[in-house]
């Protein structure tokens, strides 16, 4: 096999991790769903799942990443034999799903970045929504944003996806919190901050079976866990970096760039009387061109906010991107640039699909995406908590510093609690879907029996 690409620096590995978790997820998907359920009490839950479970099962992700050295199939094939390589395979078609209606979303940012020191839509943001988010005009703006993303991966980790993370992370980070500032500037704002912020305890208690399940998927979602993507990434690190401090510092900046964006996005639709809850996917579109079309130098402020949007929809691009492109490289020896094409206009098919189906996209956006960033995530903990608990213990402690005497118990958690925790959002899911009245009770029995049995199946497959 040829010498693989590296990071130039390990600062570079954090900003391009960070910039492939702090993308869409966080400033499109985050707001409404925090909006639709609750707001704080939807906030808790999140932020709990992000510390409880996302971060070890973040660095979960990255000790395998580093340990076998290449992109999901190779690297857990290697790994563990064929039911290693089976699971690559579905993490690939993971991020390839993912993908297919990012995209369609990246598209509309773009399509909004441009129209924005027009405030073409702000007199009718309904209609021109509906007007432009399916059907020919959003595949052609799929495809320009795609495009755009293929550019970056095609001249591979150092010299393009490094390169402009270096370059976009901060840049997403300097105007959101100048959008923020702004934002509490403006009248009106106090009872958006208290929706947000203010713990509302009666409807966590009234509405937690609810919640938790989005809560999770939108966990895994922000942080890229669970598609091999941060594995990929990962693979080329070498073994001086400190995987824990590296998660760390990851998990933190992701959150706080959610937050952050919560808080411009919240406050700024109450201070306009808007509710933040209607709308689903539209809702970022719909009632924020509401809100800056009513604001002076509306025009202004609409494409700062857009184009935030859009660097941070990219830099998550071209994580997921990266993916499916390094298994072509990796697994069949395809050169990058013909690797970079074949994957794109595969998405270019599927995205426009969803981009001119608007349930499938829902769908896949959704309920598809949730279920198989949850089922991947549950495949890593099984492969570093299960089967390689040794080789995971080492791999921690390479490079880890003063965070190699947690090892252990980070492995007993990735082995025993999490994959309760994960069966259990899991569970959350999927009820509701089938039709099935599960309550708290018989989620955590599902979860609990489901973890035993699916170690002792482990267990028995390797001590044949």
């Amino acid at each position: 096999m040829a010498t693989r690409d590296t990071w130039v620096s390990n600062f570079g590995f954090v900003l391009a991790a960070v910039g492939s978790a702090a993308g869409l997820g966080n400033i499109w998907r985050f707001p409404w769903l925090t909006a639709g359920n609750g707001g704080s009490a939807f906030l808790l839950v999140y932020l709990l799942i992000v510390v409880g479970v996302g971060v070890p099962g973040l660095l979960a992700e990255f000790v395998l990443g580093r340990r076998g050295r290449q992109t999901p199939i190779g690297a857990l094939g290697d790994l563990i034999g064929r039911w290693g390589s089976a699971l690559g395979a579905f993490n690939v078609a993971t991020t390839l799903v993912i993908l297919s209606f990012y995209s369609v979303v990246g598209g509309w940012i773009l399509r909004y970045t441009l129209v924005s020191p027009t405030g073409a839509y702000f007199s009718q943001p309904q209609q021109y929504f509906a007007a432009m988010s399916y059907g020919l005009p959003a595949v052609a703006f799929h495809l320009l944003f795609l495009g755009i993303v293929a550019g970056i991966v095609f001249f591979g980790v150092s010299r393009g996806i490094e390169r402009v993370s270096k370059v976009m992370l901060p840049a997403v980070v300097v105007l959101l919190v100048g959008l923020a500032v702004w934002t509490a500037t403006q009248p009106g704002t106090a009872a958006g901050y208290a929706f947000y912020l203010g713990f509302d305890a009666d409807y966590l208690a009234a509405n937690f079976p609810s919640v938790i399940g989005p809560a999770a998927g939108q966990a895994l979602f922000t942080l890229s866990v669970g598609a091999g993507s941060m594995l990929t990434y990962a693979s080329y690190l070498d073994e001086d970096s400190s995987l824990p401090r590296d998660t760390i510092v990851i998990a933190v900046s992701n959150t706080f760039i959610g937050v952050l964006a919560g808080l411009v996005v919240i406050p700024l639709l109450f201070s306009q009387g808007i509710d933040p809850g209607q709308g689903g996917p539209g809702a970022l579109f719909v009632a924020l061109a509401s809100a800056f079309g009513s604001l002076p130098g509306g025009p202004i402020v609409a494409t700062a906010f857009f184009a935030t949007v859009l660097m941070a929809a990219i830099t998550s691009g071209i994580n997921l991107l990266e993916t499916p492109v390094a298994t072509l490289v990796d697994e069949f020896g395809v050169p990058r640039r013909r690797a970079t094409l074949s994957v794109s206009l595969l998405l270019a098919v599927t995205g426009s699909g969803l981009a001119l189906v608007s349930s499938a996209f829902r769908f896949a956006s959704g309920t598809l995406a949730d279920l198989m960033l949850t089922l991947g995530l549950f495949g890593f903990l099984a492969i570093a908590g299960w089967l390689l608990r040794a080789e995971s213990v080492a791999e921690f402690r390479a490079g880890a510093g003063r965070f190699a005497v947690l090892a252990e118990s980070w492995v007993l958690t990735v082995g025993w609690l999490l994959p309760v925790v994960v069966l259990f959002s899991l569970a959350s899911s999927v009820a509701p879907l089938l039709g099935v009245p599960l309550g708290l009770g018989g989620r955590a029995a599902v979860a609990v029996v489901g973890t035993l049995v699916s170690r002792g199946a482990v267990w028995a497959a390797t001590n044949r």
